[in-house]
């Protein structure tokens, strides 16, 4: 049975519950008992939360947990353990793995590894077809009853219009999230930054905006045909943003996500020629940053996410060109989004846990996001003044493929608990509990 613990006068955000207010919780027995104002509560632990935020558990709905197939990049243990220093209780993992998440074996596989080493819950995403070729639907159904919470072939686009048309209609039967990753090849090609003039100062091919805003919009018309709940991943493109947004007004159940690099970094920051800056879709222009965070500030955009990719060192060391695709960021993305949105004010504390918590949590109706009494205690408690600088050999991934390495940050995760239990903790808070 897990111990009761009285986290004290916390500023507690529940964007589920509309609360802001300096309050305590309790938890017994692995679930939250009672929330309120100065509370008489004999607990096993007090937590001293005055000055930080206590808040339902952060969800990231796009990680890359690698395993199987790629386990000296990352596996599920040493992912979740770094998702839960990042504030995270759960995470959803894409399929892109090898074997391929597209069928029930491979769902239960990551449901079972998850269950034995996992730090944080794991929501597998299953593939959309067969090894993401594209070609052939994956067996959707028996992934569902297996586990899988949404579907996607991240990494890719489904090219072939009836292939995808197929696979929407599939998902609509379960009312699953459609996850797509918009790109279409024949526009990107073997580009590996962003298309314009400082691709061109640089002498390296680009990917073009236009082939993320060609599949949205491609499949924005085959989703009003099957009013699928379509999810655009790693959205970068201020086409893009613009798209969801009118297919919002319309009335379509769209929904979009971004991460820190997006929000922070523009293409100017591949001029060094480092691979830590490549990845897809790729660093944009200054004018679409400012679309994205623009797309946050008024809610187009519903999700804030780490696409936590990580690489081996020695892949990230080839040249730009050839290194593969994708950064590490589970464990620095709530840093990173608080210096992107919060110490400019474009958006308020209530807003961005909405995004990182109670609204994943409602686009893979998954438990979590709430503080409610008698829902499972996934709590977060995070220090907003704390200030530390990112160093990858501190990180608690496998692999260091960063762009923030040194970057000084402010904000950080200090206690992390799924249903009651301790899953992080910071020794700075331990010292203080009571």
């Amino acid at each position: 049975m897990n111990k009761s613990i009285l986290i004290r006068g916390g500023r507690v955000i529940d964007p589920s519950q509309e609360i802001d207010d300096v309050l305590d919780v309790v938890i017994a027995d692995g679930k939250i008992a009672a929330l309120g104002r100065k509370i008489t509560h004999t607990a096993d632990e007090v937590i001293d939360a005055r000055e930080m935020i206590v808040a339902p558990g952060l969800i990231d709905v796009h990680v890359h947990l690698r395993e199987p197939g790629f386990e000296e990049k990352e596996t599920i243990e040493s992912g979740t353990a770094a998702a839960t220093a990042g504030g995270f209780t759960a995470v959803a993992c894409m399929p892109n793995t090898d074997p391929t998440l597209d069928n029930d074996s491979e769902i239960e596989f990551v449901l079972r590894q998850a269950a034995r080493v996992g730090h944080t819950r794991v929501y597998p995403i299953g593939a959309l077809t067969k090894g993401r070729q594209g070609r052939e639907l994956a067996e959707i159904g028996l992934m569902v009853r297996a586990g899988a919470v949404a579907f996607s072939d991240d990494g890719d686009g489904i090219a072939d219009a009836s292939v995808c048309l197929r696979a929407m209609r599939y998902v609509s039967m379960f009312d699953r999230l459609f996850v797509q990753h918009c790109d279409d090849k024949s526009l990107s090609g073997d580009g590996c930054m962003n298309a314009g003039l400082t691709a061109t100062r640089l002498g390296l091919p680009g990917i073009p905006a236009l082939a993320e805003e060609v599949m949205l919009q491609r499949d924005l018309a085959l989703a009003r045909q099957t009013e699928v709940r379509y999810h655009v991943a790693h959205v970068s493109a201020a086409g893009s943003v613009e798209l969801v947004r009118r297919a919002k007004a319309a009335g379509q159940r769209v929904t979009a996500e971004v991460t820190p690099h997006h929000l922070l970094l523009t293409e100017e920051a591949c001029g060094t020629y480092d691979p830590n800056y490549k990845m897809h879709p790729p660093l944009r222009s200054r004018a679409d940053q400012e679309a994205l965070l623009e797309g946050v500030r008024d809610g187009t955009i519903d999700c804030l996410v780490s696409d936590h990719a990580p690489h081996s060192q020695q892949e990230k060391e080839h040249e730009f060109q050839l290194a593969p695709f994708g950064i590490i960021g589970v464990e620095t993305s709530l840093a990173l989004f608080i210096k992107a949105l919060i110490e400019p004010k474009v958006i308020t504390w209530p807003a961005m846990i909405a995004a990182m918590s109670s609204r994943p949590a409602e686009l893979l109706r998954v438990a979590g996001g709430t503080l409610k009494v008698g829902s499972a205690a996934d709590v977060t408690v995070i220090d907003p003044r704390a200030e530390w600088t990112i160093s990858v050999e501190k990180l608690r991934s496998k692999s260091r493929n960063t762009p923030f390495d040194g970057w000084n940050v402010r904000g950080r995760a200090v206690l992390t608990l799924v249903e009651g239990e301790f899953r992080y903790r910071d020794e700075r808070v331990a010292a203080r509990a009571g």
